[in-house]
C-alpha cells in the first residue's frame, strides 16, 4: 500500500475514531467481492436473453410467474454459496466498537448478518425471505420450492409467493427508509462503500448527512456519483481497505482510553 493510501487511511481513522454516530451505506460492491454479481452481472446463460424488467417487476411476476421464480431460486443459491469477505468482518467490527452504528445496505444478501453485523437496514428487501403477493403473509421456503418450475401459493389467499426484495416501480420499506435517514440525520460521519451513488432514495442519504455537516468518507475501487462530495475518497475495494481502516481506528480508540 502506498504512501499517500496510508496517509488517507490514518485522516479517516481520524474522523472516525472521534465518532460516536456512525452511519454506513453499503451497495452492490462489496458483496461482488464475495462472489455474488450484480443483478445484471448475474443475467449469464439462459438469463441474458431477458430484460431486468422481465424478471423483477409485477408485471413480469404477472407476465411468467414461473420464470421469476426459477430466477430468484438461482439468486438464492449464488448468495448462499457465498461468504462474507474481510470487508464485512471489518464493518462487524466497527460496529462493536461504536456506541451508536447504523449499516443501511442496498443489497438483499445476509452476508452483513452472516460476518457479525447486528443493526442492518435492508432497504432492497431481503432475498432469503418470501411473502404472498397478494396478502403479505410471511412464507417459509421449503426444500422442494427449491426446484419448483412454479411459485408455491400463499394457504391463505392462494395468490403466489414472491421473494421478499423490493422489484422495479415498488416503495422501499417504510420503516427502513425512516430509519436510514434518521441515522443519516444525526451520525457524526458518513461512510459510502461499494455503491454507484445513482440509485435512489439511497443515494440521497448521504446528502442528507452532509446537509448536517457530517463529512462523508468514500471507499470504493471507481469513482461514483457521490465522490465529490466526500472528504476522502479511499480508492480500492473495501475488503482490502476496510480492514486496514478499521484497525487504524481501534488503535486510536485504545490510545483515547489508555493515554500515556
Amino acid at each position: 500500500m502506498n504512501e499517500k493510501m496510508e496517509r488517507l487511511i490514518e485522516s479517516a481513522a481520524e474522523i472516525i475514531a472521534a465518532a460516536r454516530r456512525i452511519a454506513v451505506l453499503t451497495g452492490a460492491g462489496v458483496s461482488a467481492e464475495s462472489g455474488v454479481g450484480t443483478f445484471r452481472d448475474a443475467q449469464t446463460g439462459l438469463w441474458s436473453r431477458f430484460d431486468p424488467q422481465q424478471l423483477a417487476s409485477q408485471e413480469g411476476f404477472a407476465a411468467d410467474p414461473g420464470r421469476v421464480w426459477r430466477w430468484y431460486m438461482h439468486r438464492l443459491e449464488m448468495v448462499e454459496r457465498a461468504r462474507p469477505n474481510p470487508g464485512h468482518a471489518a464493518l462487524a467490527a466497527l460496529e462493536a466498537m461504536t456506541p451508536t452504528f447504523t449499516l443501511i445496505t442496498q443489497n438483499v444478501d445476509d452476508l452483513h448478518e452472516r460476518a457479525g453485523s447486528r443493526n442492518v437496514l435492508h432497504l432492497h428487501g431481503r432475498i432469503e425471505r418470501f411473502h404472498c403477493n397478494g396478502c403479505g403473509l410471511p412464507y417459509t421456503l421449503r426444500m422442494e420450492d427449491r426446484d419448483a418450475p412454479m411459485p408455491p401459493t400463499c394457504t391463505f389467499c392462494t395468490d403466489y409467493i414472491r421473494p421478499s426484495v423490493v422489484w422495479f416501480g415498488e416503495l422501499l420499506p417504510a420503516q427502513e427508509l425512516a430509519e436510514a435517514q434518521r441515522a443519516a440525520e444525526t451520525c457524526d460521519v458518513f461512510l459510502v462503500i461499494g455503491t454507484s451513488g445513482v440509485v435512489y432514495p439511497a443515494a440521497h442519504l448521504p446528502v442528507m448527512a452532509k446537509r448536517r455537516a457530517a463529512p462523508i468518507i468514500e471507499v470504493n475501487p471507481e469513482e461514483s456519483a457521490l465522490s465529490e462530495m466526500a472528504e476522502i475518497w479511499l480508492s480500492g475495494p473495501s475488503g482490502a481497505l476496510l480492514p486496514r481502516l478499521v484497525e487504524a481506528v481501534r488503535l486510536r480508540r485504545a490510545g483515547q482510553e489508555n493515554p500515556r
